[in-house]
């Protein structure tokens, strides 16, 4: 298990997309030729002949609404792939943070609670995958100013996850 709760996008949020993206654009499901397009539904690489899409999402300003938020130009929306249809979600006990391969480079970007940058790092993904997110989480979260944080994919610039303030320490102390 993480020490962090990595977040896939919300039900209402994917009930939304599924129907007119974030960009404006009518969903337009596909079935998958090729696996391992990085799914932030379930948080898991889709599978040969699954029916997916590809939607632009803006995951701060949909974060920004339910919290009263107001991110401005920080709000930005790009690609991410859902599946076509209604799925599980995450795994209740997935194993590490979704979307981790050694090498990989990421984005860890921290936002304050207006929705507003407030730093952030580039991380390349060590081979010891959990620790390097950990502790780059736990650097983000240091500052008392993050609220949450946004992983993202330098190569494509998609969001793949978000991660919130822990409500209580994630060592439990």
């Amino acid at each position: 298990m993480t020490r962090y709760e990595p977040r896939a996008i919300d039900p209402a949020a994917l009930k939304e997309l599924r129907e007119t993206d974030d960009a404006g654009r009518a969903c337009s499901p596909y079935t998958a030729t090729d696996a391992g397009s990085p799914l932030r539904c379930c948080l898991r690489g889709n599978e040969v002949g699954e029916r997916i899409a590809l939607v632009s999402y803006a995951p701060l300003r949909r974060w920004a609404a339910a919290t009263w938020a107001r991110p401005g130009a920080y709000d930005e929306q790009g690609p991410v792939f859902i599946h076509a249809e209604e799925c599980e979600g995450p795994a209740a006990e997935r194993p590490g943070y979704p979307f981790s391969r050694a090498g990989a480079l990421r984005t860890v970007r921290r936002y304050n609670a207006e929705g507003h940058i407030v730093g952030g790092r580039l991380m390349e993904i060590p081979p010891d995958e959990e620790r390097g997110y950990d502790e780059a989480l736990t650097e983000a979260f240091a500052d008392p100013e993050v609220a949450l944080v946004h992983v993202r994919a330098v190569e494509y610039g998609c969001w793949h996850f978000e991660v919130r303030r822990p409500v209580s320490s994630p060592s439990g102390d």
